[in-house]
Parts: C-alpha cells; structure tokens; sequence
C-alpha cells in the first residue's frame, strides 16, 4: 500500500485546506470558462498557460494532503467539484482515499471511474482493506480483482468476505510476524531485520507451532530487554487475549477499550492463526457503528450525501417522515377529540405542548440509555422487568418534582388549583409512558433480531406526543370542564 506523505490535521487545518482547494477550483473554472468562450478559440483549454498552473497547484496542493484529508475535502464538495478534484489525484492514491469517504460519496466516486481505473485501485490496497471496498464494486469489477491477486490473497479476500460485517472475521488483517518458540530471541531479532519494514500495529510476535497453532505472544518490549540468548519459550506470554474470527466485533471493540489492546491474535476453532484485529480497525468500526447508531435513532436508514441529488435525499428519509406524519395526524386527531375543553379553557391550549414536550425529552433519555447499555452488553433482555422497574421509579420520581413545579407555576398564571393537579398529574402520566415506552421499543425490537436503535427517537416521540396530549385533555376534560 502506498505511503501517506503527511500525518493527519486537526479540523481547523482540515478547514483551511478546504477553503484553498476550493480557491483553487474557483479559479480552474473561471480559466475554464475563459478559454471555452474564446471566439475564435485561440488555443485548446489544456495548452493555455493559466489552466496549466492552476491545475498544477490543485494537484500539488493534493499530493501533500494525507489520504483522509482529501476524503474530507471530497465530501464538503458539490458533485460537479468532486469530480473534477477526483480527476487531479494521482491512480496510486485512489484505493486509500476510496476507503476514506462515506459510503454515499464512495457511490458516486465509483461511478466516475472506468473498470480499468478501479481494478488499478483496489491493487493498491491490502487484502483486508480490499475486503471493505469489493463490495461496493460492479460485479464485473470484482471478477477483475480477484483475478489480479496472487492465490493466496484471493483467498485471504474470500474468506474476509465470508464473514457479516459485524464479525471480527471481516476486520482481522492478514499482515502479521510469526515465530516458533525453540528459537532464540537473537535469532527473532535477525529475522526481524529482514523486513523492510513491521506490518502497521505491530506490537508483539505471534508464537506458532509448525502447524500454526497459536502458543503464545511475543511482546516486543520483552523481546528488545530480554537476554538474546534466551529462547522464545521462556519469554513469550501465553495468558493473553484471543479472538475467534466469528466474534462479535462489538464485543471484541469493548475488549480492546478494556485491556488497552493495540493487537490481538485471531484464531479458528482448532486454534490456527488465522489473522489479527488491531486498534485503527476497532476505532474504525467503532466511528462507523456510532454513525449508523445516530442515524438509524432518527429514521435515516444509511449515510446521505450531503450534496447528493434531491431524489436521492427523499429516497432515504421519506420512510419514517410517512410515519412520522401518520403519527402526527394520530395526535391532531385526539386533540380534535378535545375541541370543546380548549374552547372553554383557553389556557389547555398553552400548557399543551410542555406536556407532550417533556415526555419526549424523557424518553429520549430513556431509549438512549437503554440502546447504550444492550450496545456495550450491560444488560441482557431478560432483564427487561428490572430495566421497567427502575425507569419507572425515575420517571415518577422526577414527574411528581417537576409536574409539582409546572403545577404551582399553572396555578399561579391561571389562578386554578385544578388547572395545576391537572398539569402535575399529566406530566407524571405522560413521563411514566416515556419510561414504558423507552424500555419497550429497544426490547421489542431486539427480540425480533432488529437494531434497537432503528427509528428509536421518532418512535418515542410519537408515543409521547399522542399520549402526552390525550393524558393532558382528557383529565383536563374530566376535572376543569
């Protein structure tokens, strides 16, 4: 894989160099325009003197850019940008920044490329990297690939690719040093010096037999101490963290969080290495999970590209905007219901969106909870009674606090002490239905092998609008009218 020429920046540069490329651009379509709207045209646009320089600087501006950078830049850019930026990069950089951009921008890129362009892509990347891409790739593209690698990495590729995504399997890198433990740590350090350079993430040597059965880890800072004439044997660590391929990689991501892993090994059932997980892929698949979590909450059912077409936006969010609305007519319709009591009590119609608004605050709190701790593995859903009894010893707790707060303030803006008993109770209602609510949606649609935190926000929004605004008129009905 090829170098990246520079370390990555922080947001404030990453800013700045947005800001000069899109200069740059600016000024590479005024040429552009300049040179096209000659009459009679003087010259062809790739011989004048202005395109040329311009050009020049856009493509030296990218060649000491870090491939993430550029992934950044890409993504703030309008289509047409995009593409004329993606034309400048060097074809070698193409696979790592490719790897970079979000799924959508990825799409669109892709589709800029001709076969030939991306099959000289994807030979730039690693296998496990290459895992990542394929699937994104025509089919046709992808029969290309596999016969462009070695046999070896064909099937490194093909077993990556076996594995579901949230597999430690479909993370693991196949790039990792192996020692047998009767040698000598002066034999493993000549060995090492052999190699042009360590496999990224190297922090210690996987110990094997000749079957390749995993005995132990070497650690490099045991290795770089320890006396040369020792074997491997003496000094390896054989209590360590091993992860089959098949593993939850969530699971294996809270691993590495707890122990401080930077490396661990990864073994099939009869224990044979078979790969490594190392930390930039967690922290990857970590950034990734945490994305898709946020969006999944808010009913967006994959990542948008921010500049992509109108059509394509609408496609992505029109789902849950559909139940969103039905909901939403769901609790115009109950407060129809209730059109005499505001006719007669002005003041209903005031207080009535503080109840229904501090009920979805609530169980926004509650689902996030709830989805955090299935998430890490806190809580498993046999424990729903308890997570029921707790949320909903909270929310009465903090519904008679500030129901008793709203109540007083009711009472004291409207003169009414029913008016107040009619809030408090209505806020304590509604934040026990938010507590139900908060519990139930995650559990439910864990049982039934969903994501709990699938449309999770707008859910609970809609539970405790309705029934926020029915809890609220119908005692106010009941009582003031």
């Amino acid at each position: 894989m090829v170098e990246s020429p520079t370390p990555k920046k922080e947001l404030e540069d990453l800013q700045e160099d947005l800001h000069k490329v899109q200069e740059l651009l600016r000024r590479h379509r005024l040429v552009e325009s300049l040179v096209h709207n000659q009459d009679p045209p003087r010259q062809d646009r790739a011989e004048s003197p202005g395109y040329k320089q311009n050009e020049t600087a856009l493509r030296d501006k990218l060649e000491r850019m870090h491939p993430a950078d550029i992934a950044y830049v890409l993504e703030a850019l309008r289509l047409d940008e995009r593409i004329i930026l993606w034309d400048l990069v060097k074809a070698e950089r193409d696979g790592e920044i490719l790897l970079e951009v979000s799924d959508a921008v990825r799409e669109t890129l892709i589709e800029s490329m001709d076969p030939a362009e991306l099959v000289a892509a994807a030979e730039q990347l690693d296998t496990d990297e290459l895992a990542d891409l394929v699937p994104d790739l025509p089919q046709g593209v992808i029969q290309d690939v596999f016969q462009s690698l070695p046999l070896e990495e064909r099937e490194q590729l093909r077993a990556a690719m076996s594995y579901p995504e949230d597999a430690v399997g479909a993370l693991m890198d196949f790039e990792f040093v192996t020692v047998r433990e009767d040698v000598t740590l002066a034999t493993v350090t000549r060995y090492l010096r052999r190699f042009d350079e360590l496999p990224d993430h190297t922090d210690q040597i996987f110990v094997v037999d000749r079957e390749e059965i995993l005995k132990g880890v070497l650690p490099l800072a045991r290795l770089i101490v320890g006396d040369l004439d020792d074997t491997v044997a003496g000094v390896m660590v054989t209590d360590t963290i091993t992860l089959y391929a098949d593993d939850n990689a969530q699971q294996a991501a809270q691993a590495f969080e707890r122990y401080g892993l930077v490396s661990a090994a990864v073994v099939d059932e009869p224990g044979k290495l078979v790969g490594r997980l190392t930390v930039d892929r967690v922290v990857d698949y970590i950034r990734s999970k945490s994305e898709s979590e946020l969006l999944t909450a808010n009913g967006l059912k994959e990542e948008e590209d921010i500049f992509s077409s109108v059509w394509a936006s609408v496609r992505n969010r029109w789902s849950w905007l559909a139940i969103n609305l039905i909901t939403a007519f769901m609790a115009s319709r109950v407060i129809s219901n209730f059109e005499g009591s505001i006719v007669k009590l002005v003041a209903l119609a005031a207080l009535m969106p503080i109840v229904a608004g501090i009920g979805g605050n609530s169980g926004n709190q509650t689902i996030t909870m709830i989805v955090r701790a299935f998430a890490l593995g806190q809580i498993q859903i046999e424990q729903a009674k308890e997570l029921f009894a707790k949320e909903l010893g909270v929310a009465l707790a903090n519904g008679l606090i500030w129901g008793g707060i709203l109540g007083l303030l009711a009472w004291g803006l409207y003169s009414s002490i029913a008016l107040g008993m009619v809030m408090m109770l209505a806020i304590t209602l509604n934040l026990l239905l938010a507590a139900i609510m908060g519990v139930l949606i995650p559990v439910v649609l864990l049982h039934f092998g969903r994501d709990p935190a699938l449309g999770s926000s707008v859910m609970i929004t809609a539970c405790t609008d309705s029934g926020g605004v029915f809890i609220f008129l119908g005692l106010a009905t009941l009582i003031l009218i």
